[in-house]
């Protein structure tokens, strides 16, 4: 494929997208609830929590107050940090990369607490636990 025509039809692919919407007026960092908040061109606001969000999860408050929405609408960036979200996968609940999305989630359940982990774990406790690492050799 030529490269005029690949320019051509990712041009197209983000018109259609646009056209699709919604799409983000302003972007804003609340410090009174600690979320990034987004307001859409549908009159719709969206907030999220900066720590769910892949780049911006050790991010400082005052990182934040910059908030930059790219001119497609699509796009937010956050210069302080160098950290770039896409509104699409946003408001499908994306707050990252696939494998940023699977060691957050890994994270959270690994720390999940409730009644059946802990009587699994009492009863693996009482065969002896965990087996010991054995060396390579």
């Amino acid at each position: 494929m030529a490269r005029h025509d690949a320019f051509d039809e990712a041009t197209a692919r983000a018109a259609e997208r646009r056209e699709a919407g919604p799409l983000a007026v302003s972007a804003r960092y609340d410090g009174r609830t600690k979320r990034i908040v987004i307001t859409l061109d549908n009159g719709l606001d969206i907030g999220f929590a900066p720590e769910i969000a892949e780049g911006l999860e050790r991010a400082d408050p005052a990182d934040l107050k910059t908030i930059e929405i790219s001119p497609s609408g699509l796009g937010l960036h956050f210069p302080k940090v160098d950290a770039d979200l896409y509104l699409p996968s946003l408001i499908a609940g994306l707050f990252g990369s696939r494998a940023w999305m699977a060691a957050h989630l890994g994270s959270a359940g690994g720390r999940a607490r409730s009644k059946a982990k802990a009587a699994s774990s009492r009863a693996n406790g009482r065969l002896g636990g965990r087996p010991r690492k054995r060396a390579a050799g």
